[in-house]
């Protein structure tokens, strides 16, 4: 695998996305797997694909690795449980808007800031942590099988994002045909974070402008993350409307590994 550090010979998509081709998704394969990191993550960057998806009554799965906890951590108010259970609802709320039923979403709920990172070089042993949460995502992906899968981009500046990454596609392996992956980035539309694109991808936009009011909406229900819900931490995190605008064009960028 290459590191964040040798990726500086590739330019970036982010610069002038909007000039990036369009494709469609009519032809993936169901059943959908979206794999959010963090909870808001899959309708931050797949929500217009979610959305389009079940209009055309494809089955999406969501499965969110992290429990969010550590977006508040001093707040008194909001402890980890509550906290958890809060950034749960929300996620459970958006996805409703996009279509996705509650049977559909799973919180595997893993450190939040600390998801293992697995060793896909060779025949190292794996950390028990990180041996863990892999045999989580194989009983998970032998349970839904998916055709394809969204994944966070395996290069995202956040380590959760990355590790994410890690962990389903040490998983794949346990399915009887290998899915096609789709990579989405979520931190590299930060400019202070932006990573040169890695080589080997194909970068290409999906047209949402119909679902954008659904999409907007739906991130909306993000009330721990876009508002002063939680206003006893002032360490806590807060998406800004800088970042969250570039969620909000009419199309949604997608990496997809080449052959």
């Amino acid at each position: 695998m290459a590191s964040l550090d040798t990726l500086s010979s590739f330019t970036s998509p982010f610069v002038a996305a909007e000039a990036l081709p369009l494709q469609s998704i009519t032809s993936l394969q169901p059943p959908v797997l979206v794999v959010a990191p963090h909870p808001d993550d899959e309708t931050l960057g797949c929500g217009g694909a979610i959305a389009q998806l079940r209009a055309r009554d494809c089955p999406v799965h969501v499965l969110v690795i992290s429990d969010g906890t550590r977006s508040h951590p001093r707040s008194q108010q909001y402890p980890a449980l509550r906290l958890k259970q809060v950034r749960e609802a929300e996620t459970l709320a958006a996805l409703a808007l996009l279509g996705v039923e509650a049977e559909n979403v799973t919180f595997l709920g893993l450190p939040d800031g600390a998801v293992p990172h697995l060793s896909l070089a060779g025949n190292r042993p794996q950390e028990p942590a990180a041996q863990a949460a892999l045999e989580q995502c194989q009983t998970y992906l032998r349970q839904t099988v998916p055709q394809t899968i969204f994944l966070p981009y395996r290069f995202d500046p956040h380590r959760d994002h990355r590790a994410s990454w890690q962990l389903v596609q040490g998983a794949i392996a346990v399915l009887p045909q290998p899915p096609q992956v789709i990579e989405y980035p979520i931190w590299d539309w930060d400019p202070h974070q932006r990573q040169p694109l890695a080589e080997g991808y194909q970068p290409w936009r999906l047209d949402v402008a119909p679902q954008l009011p659904l999409k907007q909406q739906a991130i909306h229900c993000y009330r721990s993350q876009t508002t002063d819900l939680i206003d006893d931490d002032p360490t806590g995190f807060r998406l800004s409307p800088e970042l969250i605008a570039n969620f909000l064009n009419p199309w949604e960028v997608y990496l997809e590994p080449t052959p």
